[in-house]
C-alpha cells in the first residue's frame, strides 16, 4: 500500500513538473520579457535605445536613472533571478541563435552579479563619464527632440537634474566615509570642469543653447520655442547651477583628504576589484601579470617596425617616441587660419574613402550614414576621440566626435594617426560594428540594441582589428607616414596594457605613466576606468587568433567576407562566445565542401 501511494505521489509530482514546463514561456518570450525588466531599471538607456513604445516609452523619456551604484545593485538582484530562470531552458532544445543569446545573457548576468560588490568604487564625480558630464551629454545629444512632446519631456528631465545631482553628492559622501575618494588631481580636474560650467550665464549654458537649436531644426513654432527656452533658462539658473556649485563645494572639502595615489590597489578591496575589472573588460581570465607581459611583447614588436619606417623617413636619432613627435610636429597645420575646419574636412574625406575600400572586404555594411563633429567645449579638454551610435529611429546619424581643444603634435588622433583613428572610430570600426548590430533583421531586440551583453573587449577589439585590417589591405600603400600612424596607435594600445596593470596592480604613480609616454589626459582616464584600456589589444589579438585559426582550418575555402559576417552579425559577444560562433562556421563550411 505504501508502495502504491509512493508511486502515486511520484506520478503526481512528475505531472506537475511537466505542467509547469508546458506552461513556461518559450525562451524568446522569456528573454524579451527579462530584457524589458532590465531596461526598466535605467530610463536613460530606455531613451537611448527607444526600447519601448507608446505611453511606457513616453514615461521613460520623463525620468532620469538612479545612481550607478543603485542601478548596479538593482541589476545584480535581477541578474540572480535571471540566472535561476535561465536554468529552466535545456541547451539542446534551443536553436543556434537562442543558444548564443543564452550564452550572452549568462555571461552578462554573472558579470553584473559579480561586479555589484565593487560598484561603490565607481566614483560619482570624475573627469571622464562623471555624473556631472553624463547628465549634460545625455540631455544635449541623446534625449530626442523630434516634436513638441519631446521638448516637454526635456523640460521635465531638466527639472530632475538638481535632485539627481544631490543624490550623487550623497553617494559620493557615503563613499568618502568608507575611504573612497578620487585622487587629488582628479578632484582638481573635475573642479576645473565645474568652474567652466558654472561661469556661463544661463542663456549661454549648453543645456539651453542646444535645446533651442534642436527645436529650430524640427520646426517647433517660434512662440512655443520661446516659452520652452525661458523655462529651461529658469531651471538652469534656479536649480541646476546651484546643484553644480554644491558638487564643487563637496569636492573642495574632499581635497585636503585626498592624496596622489592613483591605482585601485589603494582601496580596501582594490585587488579583487581590479581582478573583476579585468574580467569585465577583457571577458577573459587573464591575470594582470599576463596582460602586462602581452603588452611588453607587443611593444617590442611594434617599435621595431616603427624604427625602420622612421629611418626611411629620415628620422634616425633619438627614441621612437621622440622621433615620432618630431614627425607629428612637421605635420601640424599653421595656427592661422584656424586649422580645425580643415582637419574635420580631411577626416570626413578619409571616411568616405574608407567606405569605398570596404566593399572589397564586407558583405555587411551599414545603411545609416556617419558624420564628423567637434567635441563640445564643455567636455573637450578631457574627452578622447569617440563614436556615438545613430538613433534607432534614423533621426541622428552615427557621429565621430573629435576633441580639438589641442591640435598640437601630442594629440594621437591627429598628425600621423589621423587616418587610423578614423578607421577605428568610424569605418570600418565602431560605425560598422555598432550600426550593423542595431540594423540587424535577425538579432533579438535586446541584442540589436545592446542592452544586455555589452563588453569592451569585443567592441574595442573590433575597432582595433579594423585599424589592422586597413594596414593589411594596402590602405597605407605609398603613405609611410600613415602606416607609421597606424603602428603608433597600435603601440599606444600595447602601452595601455603595461600602464593600466602598472597603475592598478603594481602601484605606479600618475607621473610614471606620463613618463612612459602617455598623455596626462589619457593617464587620468585609465585611473578612473580601471581595466577598460586593456580591452582593445586583448580583443584585437583574440579576433586575429580566431581568423588565423579559421584560415588554417579552411585553406582555400576561407572567405574574409564570410569571416567578417560571422564576427559582425551576432552583435557584441564575449570573446569565448565569439570563438564558439567562429568554430561553428568553420565546421559548417567544412561540411558543405565534403
Amino acid at each position: 500500500m505504501k508502495s502504491k501511494n509512493f508511486s502515486l505521489v511520484v506520478c503526481l509530482l512528475s505531472l506537475a513538473v511537466l505542467t509547469v514546463r508546458a506552461a513556461s514561456p518559450s525562451f524568446d518570450q522569456w528573454a524579451d520579457a527579462f530584457a524589458e525588466d532590465w531596461v526598466r531599471l535605467n530610463p536613460q538607456e530606455a531613451t537611448r535605445t527607444q526600447y519601448f513604445t507608446g505611453a511606457e516609452q513616453d514615461a521613460m523619456d520623463r525620468q532620469l536613472s538612479l545612481g550607478r551604484s543603485k542601478v548596479a545593485q538593482a541589476r545584480a538582484s535581477l541578474a540572480r533571478r535571471g540566472l535561476a530562470e535561465l536554468e529552466r531552458f535545456a541547451v539542446a532544445s534551443l536553436s543556434p541563435q537562442q543558444r548564443t543569446s543564452a550564452a550572452v545573457i549568462k555571461w552578462s548576468l554573472n558579470d553584473a552579479s559579480a561586479s555589484a560588490e565593487f560598484a561603490q568604487q565607481d566614483f560619482v564625480f570624475v573627469q571622464f563619464r562623471g555624473l556631472h558630464l553624463e547628465l549634460v551629454d545625455f540631455l544635449t545629444s541623446t534625449h530626442p527632440i523630434r516634436n513638441r512632446r519631446d521638448a516637454e519631456n526635456y523640460l521635465v528631465r531638466l527639472a530632475l537634474v538638481g535632485t539627481r545631482i544631490d543624490k550623487g553628492i550623497a553617494e559620493a559622501k557615503v563613499a568618502a566615509v568608507a575611504g573612497m575618494i578620487p585622487p587629488r588631481f582628479i578632484l582638481q580636474r573635475v573642479i576645473d570642469q565645474l568652474d567652466g560650467f558654472i561661469a556661463l550665464k544661463p542663456t549661454e549654458n549648453v543645456l539651453v543653447t542646444t535645446f533651442e537649436t534642436r527645436m529650430v531644426a524640427v520646426g517647433v513654432p517660434a512662440e512655443e520655442r520661446a516659452g520652452f527656452v525661458a523655462t529651461a533658462e529658469k531651471e538652469v539658473r534656479d536649480t541646476i547651477l546651484p546643484a553644480y556649485r554644491r558638487i564643487r563645494e563637496m569636492l573642495a572639502e574632499q581635497l585636503p583628504q585626498a592624496n596622489d595615489d592613483a591605482g585601485l590597489w589603494r582601496l580596501t578591496q582594490g585587488g579583487p576589484a581590479y581582478v573583476r575589472a579585468l574580467a569585465t573588460s577583457t571577458t577573459t581570465s587573464l591575470t594582470a601579470d599576463e596582460i602586462n607581459a602581452i603588452g611588453l611583447r607587443e611593444e617590442k614588436r611594434i617599435e621595431g617596425e616603427m624604427d625602420a619606417i622612421l629611418k626611411q623617413l629620415g628620422y634616425k636619432e633619438g627614441s621612437v617616441a621622440e622621433r615620432l613627435e618630431r614627425l607629428n610636429t612637421s605635420l601640424q597645420l599653421p595656427s592661422d587660419p584656424d586649422p580645425r575646419p580643415a582637419l574635420i574636412a580631411e577626416v570626413a574625406r578619409v571616411i568616405k574613402d574608407a567606405e569605398r575600400r570596404s566593399v572589397a572586404m564586407f558583405d555587411l555594411r551599414p545603411k545609416a550614414p556617419v558624420t564628423v563633429k567637434r567635441e563640445p567645449a564643455f567636455s573637450e579638454k578631457s574627452a578622447p576621440a569617440h563614436y556615438t551610435n545613430p538613433a534607432p529611429d534614423g533621426s541622428r546619424p552615427g557621429i565621430y566626435w573629435i576633441p580639438l581643444a589641442d591640435v598640437g603634435p601630442k594629440t594621437p588622433w591627429l598628425g600621423a594617426g589621423l587616418k587610423t583613428t578614423a578607421y577605428h572610430e568610424a569605418v570600418p570600426g565602431h560605425h560598422f560594428q555598432r550600426t550593423l548590430q542595431q540594423e540587424s533583421p535577425d538579432l533579438p531586440r535586446f541584442r540589436k540594441l545592446g542592452v544586455i551583453g555589452g563588453n569592451s573587449a569585443y567592441v574595442e577589439g573590433w575597432a582595433l582589428y579594423a585599424e589592422r585590417l586597413a594596414e593589411e589591405n594596402g590602405w597605407y600603400d605609398g603613405d609611410p607616414t600613415g602606416r607609421l600612424g597606424f603602428l603608433s596607435m597600435q603601440l599606444f594600445r600595447a602601452k595601455r596594457l603595461v600602464v593600466d596593470t602598472g597603475l592598478h596592480s603594481r602601484k605606479w604613480t600618475r607621473q610614471q605613466v606620463i613618463d612612459y609616454g602617455i598623455t596626462p589626459q589619457e593617464t587620468e582616464r585609465y585611473i578612473v576606468l580601471p581595466g577598460q584600456a586593456c580591452s582593445y589589444m586583448i580583443g584585437q589579438l583574440r579576433i586575429m587568433e580566431l581568423r588565423e585559426k579559421a584560415k588554417a582550418a579552411l585553406g582555400k575555402k576561407f572567405s574574409i567576407k564570410e569571416f567578417h559576417n560571422v564576427v559582425l552579425r551576432g552583435g557584441v559577444l564575449p570573446l569565448d562566445v565569439l570563438a564558439e560562433e567562429v568554430d561553428a562556421w568553420v565546421t559548417a563550411t567544412k561540411t558543405k565542401t565534403l
